[in-house]
């Protein structure tokens, strides 16, 4: 998701040439003859006739009729910029439009004699009407997606956690470190890194896409998964301690369906990571029932090659095309999105910390199944900012109307969370219930998260990240202070997103 794009006017700026006027001639000299005239004819002309009683004097040249064609230039401008200036609802819209088409202050001012575009914009904001057309139904555009697609990826966020359940008699160790259950920091380690590498990869790919380029996306994503898989692997190696090889193989094995999960999602292939995913659902009689371990076993080996399997068939085509091509985004733009990355899946983590590895993931769970009716509200959010912005006549409107648009999609995102956070505890065995602390700092998370992403779909991912990494640093300094940690970062986001969501050439595409 990248910030607005502006609607571009018409191709020139320059105002149309004036006509040119005849020169004009003095009467007078006009009848006199001229000296080769006078040697023709010797004898001077007869008289003129007098004129007309209602004709102008002679010393006062008529109107000239191209006089009524030569207009004001500010009206020619008005006319040729009319459809965007219609329909703006701030004179800041038409300056945007102005200097996006190359106007300088200099011109301005020698063309249509106004001090610079803000002015400018002002006067054509008063000369034309405003005509906002009713919205129409828009279907397939950048900005629209059903709900069955959101809940679908929603769906293959969560179904992940229940590789948890199967593995957990296999992880589990005498005693953990730092606090943690045992073998929790090869999976944190692995897991921490797999989602900062590939939210940057994703981003990477999303805008060769957005280049029209599916190819190089492909080839984007075949240099950079197995990368992020080698990286994540080592990162879990790396922190293992005595007793935990086999949480740091099942964190390789996390690093290596992170990658193709990340493949399979940004080229569309939702339905084809569902079926990869489809043998975990063994898990739910281990809810009941001791499986064997070789079954357990075999049923994460299955999900993990079905996985990598339809990512290798996604790529093949970037296989056939060779190194990516120059010309693209320099990695270094991707690099906000990889922090946004960190600092969301710190405060994921914090979210379910304090409880043991299964029994506390329901918090989590709750967290990734939400991220489905997420991004439809923030779809949803998108697609009414725009209908507003061609229906609304003021500033004042719109900004109203974004900033209930905005709460009421906040509230619906947090009912949903709230909602699966209390399925998941009547759902998962011995999962204890959550306390109010713990529940108010689990919506907050919640928010920070919501409101994180929407900043981030609108090109302000710095501000996101950022926040989103002091909230996750004081939530692991301080764990007493999670719930003021996670308010603070919750409201800060808040007057982010109204201060620069409400601005009506932010919704422009």
């Amino acid at each position: 998701m990248s910030g607005s794009l502006w609607l571009k006017p018409p191709a020139t700026t320059t105002p149309l040439p004036a006509i040119p006027r005849p020169r004009r001639e003095n009467p007078a000299a006009r009848a006199a003859p001229r000296p080769a005239e006078r040697a023709a004819h010797p004898h001077p002309p007869a008289p003129a006739a007098p004129p007309a009683p209602d004709a102008p004097p002679a010393d006062e040249p008529a109107e000239d009729p191209l006089d009524e064609l030569a207009g004001d230039p500010l009206d020619e401008l008005a006319e040729r910029l009319d459809g965007f200036v219609a329909v703006a609802v701030h004179p800041d819209e038409i300056a945007a439009i102005l200097e996006s088409d190359g106007m300088t202050d200099d011109h301005i001012r020698l063309t249509y004699g106004r001090a610079d575009s803000f002015a400018l914009a002002e006067d054509l904001y008063a000369r034309v009407e405003r005509r906002h057309p009713e919205p129409a139904a828009r279907r397939g555009g950048p900005w629209h997606s059903e709900l069955a697609g959101c809940l679908l990826r929603g769906l293959v966020f969560a179904l992940p956690g229940l590789a948890y359940v199967l593995a957990a008699p296999l992880l589990a160790g005498e005693q953990g470190r730092s606090g943690l259950p045992a073998g929790a920091l090869p999976l944190l380690a692995g897991a921490v890194t797999g989602w900062v590498w590939n939210q940057a990869l994703s981003h990477r790919a999303y805008t060769w896409l957005g280049l029209g380029d599916r190819p190089a996306a492909a080839r984007a994503l075949l240099v950079g998964a197995p990368a992020g898989a080698l990286a994540g692997t080592a990162a879990a190696l790396a922190v293992a301690g005595p007793g935990e090889t086999p949480a740091a193989v099942f964190a390789a094995g996390q690093s290596l369906y992170l990658a193709a999960a990340t493949v399979l999602l940004v080229l569309g292939r939702e339905r084809a990571l569902l079926c990869a995913l489809s043998p975990l659902a063994g898990a739910v009689p281990a809810f009941h029932w001791d499986l064997p371990d070789a079954l357990r076993a075999g049923l994460l080996l299955a999900s993990l090659a079905a996985s990598a399997a339809c990512a290798a068939l996604v790529l093949r085509p970037g296989v056939r095309r060779g190194a990516p091509g120059r010309g693209g985004p320099p990695p270094a733009v991707s690099l906000p999105y990889g922090l946004f990355g960190l600092g969301s899946g710190l405060l994921v983590l914090r979210a379910g910390a304090g409880d043991t590895l299964v029994g506390g993931a329901g918090a989590v769970i709750a967290l990734t199944l939400s991220m489905g009716p997420a991004e439809w509200l923030l779809y949803r959010f998108r697609d009414e900012s725009l209908a507003r912005l061609r229906t609304l006549t003021t500033a004042r409107e719109f900004r109203r109307a974004v900033t209930g648009t905005l709460v009421l999609c906040l509230g619906g995102y947090l009912t949903v969370l709230l909602a699966l956070t209390l399925t998941a505890t009547l759902v998962w065995p011995d999962a204890p219930w959550p306390t109010l602390p713990r529940l108010a700092t689990l919506l907050l998370i919640g928010s920070v998260l919501w409101l994180g992403l929407l900043l981030q779909a609108f090109g302000a991912v710095l501000s996101a990240a950022a926040v989103c990494l002091l909230a996750a640093a004081a939530q692991t300094a301080l764990p007493a202070a999670g719930p003021a940690a996670a308010g603070g970062a919750a409201a800060l986001l808040a007057v982010l997103s109204c201060v620069l969501l409400v601005r009506p050439t932010v919704h422009r595409v």
